[in-house]
C-alpha cells in the first residue's frame, strides 16, 4: 500500500502525516508513507484542498485533520 500526504509542509499537513503513520503502526499494515509538496503533482492527483491522504492513487481525506480512529477505518475500508 502506497500512502501519500499531500500539502506544502505546515503544521496540519506534519499532524496529519503523523496520524497516518501511527494508524498504520497499530493496523501493522505493510505501507509506505511518504510526503507530497509539490502542488502541481498532488492536484494531478485531484487534490483541491490540503491537507490529503492519498491511498494508492485515490484521495481518501481532503482539507481536513482526521483522527487516528478515522484513518484506521478508512484504510481498512481500502483493503
Amino acid at each position: 500500500m502506497k500512502i501519500q500526504i499531500a500539502g506544502p509542509g505546515c503544521a496540519r499537513c506534519k499532524a496529519v502525516e503523523q496520524t497516518v503513520i501511527t494508524a498504520v503502526t497499530e493496523l501493522g499494515l505493510d505501507a509506505s508513507v511518504s510526503k507530497l509538496s509539490d502542488v502541481k503533482e498532488f492536484a494531478k492527483l485531484g487534490v483541491l484542498m490540503t491537507p490529503a491522504v492519498i491511498v494508492d492513487g485515490s484521495v481518501i481525506i481532503s482539507g481536513k485533520v482526521p483522527s487516528v480512529e478515522d484513518i484506521k477505518m478508512l484504510l481498512q475500508k481500502t483493503l
